[in-house]
């Protein structure tokens, strides 16, 4: 099994600021993620289905 992934490393991986992860977990959007005790992780399984998912289409 791979490590789990805190809101940084997904913020890395999608290349966006580690804000704009809690911002769309409170909107409830963004990758599925959980908490462990009061830590938030994520599977990276998960994020990479997650960005999968979006939309492909670039303005």
């Amino acid at each position: 099994m791979r490590n789990l992934w805190t809101p940084a490393d997904v913020a890395d991986y999608l290349g966006v600021p580690t804000n704009t992860i809690y911002q769309w977990r409170s909107r409830g959007g963004g990758p599925p993620g959980r908490r462990l005790g009061k830590h938030l992780r994520f599977k990276p399984d998960d994020v990479e289905a997650w960005f999968d998912a979006q939309a492909t289409e670039v303005s």
